[in-house]
Formats: C-alpha cells, structure tokens, sequence
C-alpha cells in the first residue's frame, strides 16, 4: 500500500488548501452543501444504528456509533466535498505557508461555515422529520440525549471539546492525503474519524445536523445552539489550524526545505514534483 511520508503530506495539503481558496464561488458552495449534508447523513447513521441498542453494552455503544459515523467523512474526501473541519487544517496550512491572504483564508472558511449548515440542516429537517427517521420512538429520544449533552457543556467544556475532535478530525484529512489508493485513504479516515465519536468530542458540522434535528421536533432553541456552535466552531479552529497545520508547519515546511523521496518507505511516484501537486490538488 503506497503512502507518503509526513513532509510529503504537509505540502500535498498545502496544495490542496491552496486550490480550496481559490475554487469558484458555486464550486465552493456545492460542494460545501454536500460536505454537510454528508456529515449529517453519517449521523444519522449513528443514531439508527444505537438507538435500539441495550444500554448495558456502557461504551460499546458509542464505539458501535463510531464505527458507522465515518462514512460521513470518507464521503467527503473521496466522493468530493468541502468540509469547515477539514478545511481550517488546510486552509490554515496555506496561509501559514504565505499561499493565500487572510482574506482568502477568511472567505472560504465562511462560505464554507454557511454552506456546510445548509447541507445538514437539509439532512435534518427532510430525512429527519419529514420523512420521520428522528422524529418518534428510541430514535427521538437518542437524539434528544446526545444533543442535550452537547447543550449541557459550558462554553469552556465545548471549546476544549471541539480542540480535541478536530485534533482527530484534521488528522483523519492528513493520512487521507497520505495514500494514493482508495482503501488506504479510507483507512485513514476511519479511525480517528470513530475514535472522536466514541470520544464524545463536539464536532462544529455534526452539531448542525443533531441540534437542529431535536429543534425541529420541538426541543430546546436556536439561541441555545447558536451559544454552542461558537465555542465549538472556535474549538474546531484551533485543532485543526494550530495543533495540526501550524505544528507540521513548524516541523516540517518553516524551513521551505522540499521533501526527499525515502524510496523505503513510499514507492518513487510518490516523490513530490509538479505532477504530484497536480495529482492531489
């Protein structure tokens, strides 16, 4: 299984966040409807899959949902999609990288932020309560216990939470970026992707999706998950942007030394040149 080693992988996503800020304003949109859309769908997976499920089983639950959930972000990254989580690591990394202006920065990452809601709040209000899968039964109540516990943390609880979920979140991006092979990349995204929501971390596009859900149904408000989509929006940034873009920025690119081919380690074509930013771009 080809892989790139981790200096190879840095400048591969600062390509990568350099082609996210310079997109076209429908292609940024679209795919942005489709990355939140996408998150959504992966938990509503989650939550038809555990909502049944004896809570005797204690933390096999929350793995049994981890393990489902990912398929939301493997979507994304291999089908197409601009996900906010994923993009403030990338995004981030090309700035840090002088690729793009904070202006660039900014402008994605906010119309990204619109677009993703977009695409889950679609997710919640037509599968979810018009077509009824969160509306009724063990799944309304499911839904309403996890979005209740999102609510529950203070704005402290929920920026710490959201650093360590996109902590994993942005690394699930980066080993996805480091094979050149579908099974590879799904692999990669796989197991932080599960470990963040076995975890309980709070993911900025997941709540979109699961607050909202319970709002539809006649829980809680749109004041009390604006009070939480802030701290974990800016949670979500600092995980991606410093504890994974800026610290392999600073491991790896502050120098602007080009990655050497180990060829022990990745196959020659995974040597960085021209064609390899073209290819993963």
């Amino acid at each position: 299984m080809a892989y790139y080693k981790p200096q190879q992988i840095a400048e591969i996503t600062v390509e990568n966040g350099v082609k996210k800020a310079h997109n076209p304003l429908l292609t940024v949109l679209i795919l942005g409807f489709l990355a939140g859309a996408f998150i959504a769908l992966g938990y509503l997976l989650n939550i038809r899959v555990i909502a049944g499920t004896p809570k005797e089983l204690g933390g096999i639950v929350s793995l049994i949902g981890g393990a489902v959930f990912p398929i939301g972000l493997i979507l994304v990254l291999l089908a197409g999609g601009e996900l906010l989580t994923g993009n403030m690591m990338a995004i981030s990394l090309a700035k840090v990288a002088k690729r793009i202006t904070w202006g660039e920065a900014l402008k994605n990452l906010s119309l990204i932020t619109l677009s993703n809601f977009v695409g889950a709040i679609f997710v919640a209000y037509f599968f979810g309560h018009v077509v009824g899968l969160t509306s009724s039964g063990v799944y309304l109540d499911k839904m309403v216990d996890l979005a209740g516990h999102k609510l529950d943390d203070s704005f402290l609880q929920a920026f710490i939470s959201g650093i360590g979920c996109n902590w994993l979140v942005a690394l699930a991006v980066w080993l996805s970026y480091g094979s050149d092979n579908m099974s590879g990349k799904i692999l990669g995204i796989w197991f932080p992707t599960m470990a963040f929501v076995a975890i309980g971390f709070q993911h900025v596009v997941a709540n979109m999706f699961l607050i909202p859900a319970a709002i539809f149904e006649g829980y809680f408000s749109w004041g009390e998950y604006f009070m939480n989509f802030i701290p974990v929006w800016l949670g979500n940034m600092v995980g991606g942007a410093i504890f994974v873009a800026l610290a392999y920025w600073a491991v790896y690119l502050k120098d602007g030394k080009p990655a050497a081919v180990d060829q022990g380690q990745a196959p020659a074509k995974a040597g960085y040149s021209p064609e390899l930013k073209k290819k993963h771009a």
